[in-house]
C-alpha cells in the first residue's frame, strides 16, 4: 500500500513546476526548490479535488534564498 500523502499547493510565484506535490512525513510546511531558494507553503484545514484525489491544499507563505 502508499502510504505516500500529496498536497496541492496554491499561490506562489508562477512557473512551479508542479503544484501537486508528495509529502512524507506530513506536516504543517512544505519546503520546494525553485529557482535559487526556495518556496515555502503552509498547510490548511481546506481541501481540493484534484485529477489525482481529495488532497489538502497548502498556501504559499514566504520565500527564502539559498546562501551562495
Amino acid at each position: 500500500m502508499d502510504t505516500t500523502l500529496k498536497a496541492f499547493l496554491e499561490g506562489g510565484p508562477e512557473g512551479l513546476p508542479r503544484r501537486i506535490v508528495r509529502i512524507t512525513p506530513p506536516g504543517a510546511e512544505v519546503k520546494l526548490p525553485f529557482r535559487g531558494g526556495y518556496e515555502h507553503f503552509r498547510a490548511t484545514s481546506r481541501h481540493r479535488d484534484t485529477p489525482e484525489g481529495r488532497l489538502p491544499v497548502f498556501v504559499w507563505d514566504r520565500r527564502t534564498r539559498v546562501a551562495e
